[in-house]
């Protein structure tokens, strides 16, 4: 009643002043934290980025690093593509994958989704989650204050979607490898892999051949040619090629640490753990794995072309899911061939000094893993960016190492894959065998999604 007095006594221009002043308030208040929230492709990057930091962290295997990879990305792109065309969905050609659900929701906004499905699939992945707690809270704050509404929106759409994912995700055998039985050596057989120096540890991985592939019909789908039978005798296509390991690294260290072989071994090296014993010390490494090298390669192709979001996750979902069967494909005939590495037969049969450049890592020797996954890489990469496009690698600038240059991806996947007989780690067979795999591979993963 006394507000009713008051406003009878005022003239009209106060009363409508008043009026105005009230309005103007509401508006301004309702407008607040209503802006779209803006994703940019280096939001993606830096997802990226802090999930290889962690990767690198936890020292996961090269295999289980792909697995890693590859998950995050799919659910991230069967998300984003839903407001663009261009791109088809991958999951008609992925086991066992259904449909993601879709959305009706105005307010969801689909590039807040998709990263972060990304994100909360990571962390269901890695072991470590500070790295990424910390990137995805100051990540979730930011997008909070642009638009709380529509962030809500977004994340309550993106963990429906990372729910249909996670149920996909389990099914993949990884948890029961997980549980089966160490590798057993056989020690009887000299053609048969053995632990090697400094730590001689386990055989990693002895299993993966169960893990369920994407895109590939059968593990054995891509079985290499069959490596030079065993043989010690001098004149033996295997043993020339055991020779061939021993004299290529001895003229290579005579070169010195300046030689390109060496350059080009450590260039390309991506042993996630390498433990220098030195007295009573142990030093050890951290790196990214090879798999994670040519994620990083996918990166500067989508830079150099100034991809958007879109594209660029489209690049690195079709990319890791190459890397992703390349892995099973290559250890699947790893396990099953079984065969001895260059440092165990050259140690007791022709230098019991030799030491190889790069060490040797832990698991059978054919195919090279490296040359293998650079095969199907660079093939999909290539179909992507096309032939002839060259690029700077700065990947292993944060491991000390100078960036190299290259005319294509081809070049760049045979460098990667001779790289490891410079290294005395593999014999040619394993390298020439294994980039043919891998290209293979790749050319079906394209035949394959392209229909």
């Amino acid at each position: 009643m006394q507000l009713l007095i008051i406003m009878k006594n005022l003239n009209s221009k106060t009363f409508f002043s008043i009026i105005y002043g009230i309005v103007l308030f509401i508006s301004i208040g309702c407008t607040q934290n209503t802006k779209p929230i803006k994703i940019t492709v280096q939001d993606y990057y830096n997802c990226q980025d802090k999930l290889t930091k962690t990767i690198v962290h936890d020292i996961f295997s090269p295999p289980v690093a792909s697995r890693i990879y590859v998950y995050p990305n799919i659910a991230a792109y069967e998300i984003l593509i839903q407001e663009h065309k261009k791109h088809k969905s991958f999951i008609p050609k992925i086991k066992e994958l259904n449909e993601v659900p879709k959305t009706e929701n105005p307010n969801v906004n689909l590039r807040v989704s998709a990263l972060i499905a990304y994100i909360e699939i990571s962390k269901k992945l890695v072991f470590t989650h500070d790295l990424i707690n910390k990137f995805q809270d100051s990540l979730y704050n930011a997008f909070k204050k642009t638009n709380a509404k529509e962030f809500k929106a977004s994340e309550k759409y993106a963990l429906h979607v990372v729910r249909h994912i996670q149920n996909w995700i389990e099914k993949d055998n990884y948890k029961e490898t997980r549980t089966m039985p160490r590798f057993v050596v056989d020690t009887d057989s000299v053609s048969r892999w053995q632990p090697t120096p400094p730590n001689y540890m386990d055989g990693i991985e002895p299993h993966w051949n169960k893990i369920r592939p994407l895109i590939i019909d059968s593990i054995s789908q891509f079985k290499p040619k069959k490596h030079p039978k065993f043989s010690l005798e001098k004149e033996s296509p295997f043993f020339k090629e055991l020779q061939e390991v021993y004299n290529v690294t001895k003229i290579i260290k005579k070169k010195g640490d300046d030689s390109e072989e060496i350059k080009i071994a450590q260039f390309w090296d991506c042993n996630p753990y390498v433990a220098v014993n030195t007295g009573h010390l142990k030093v050890t490494t951290k790196k990214i794995t090879p798999g994670a090298h040519w994620i990083g390669i996918t990166k500067i192709a989508c830079k150099k072309n100034k991809l958007n979001l879109v594209d660029a996750i489209y690049a690195h979902t079709y990319t890791t899911i190459g890397i992703f069967d390349a892995f099973i494909s290559c250890w699947d005939e790893k396990y099953r061939s079984n065969l001895t590495r260059p440092e165990t037969l050259i140690n007791k049969y022709l230098d019991s000094d030799w030491v190889p450049l790069l060490q040797t890592p832990p698991f059978p020797e054919y195919t090279s893993g490296h040359s293998v996954v650079s095969g199907a890489a660079s093939t999909i990469l290539t179909d992507i960016f096309k032939d002839n496009f060259s690029f700077t690698d700065t990947t292993e600038l944060p491991y000390g190492l100078p960036s190299r240059t290259f005319s294509s991806f081809n070049q760049a996947a045979k460098e990667a894959a001779i790289s490891r007989l410079y290294g005395g780690i593999h014999y040619r067979a394993a390298v020439e065998n294994g980039l043919d795999q891998g290209i293979k591979l790749g050319e079906y993963v394209l035949e394959k999604c392209s229909k």
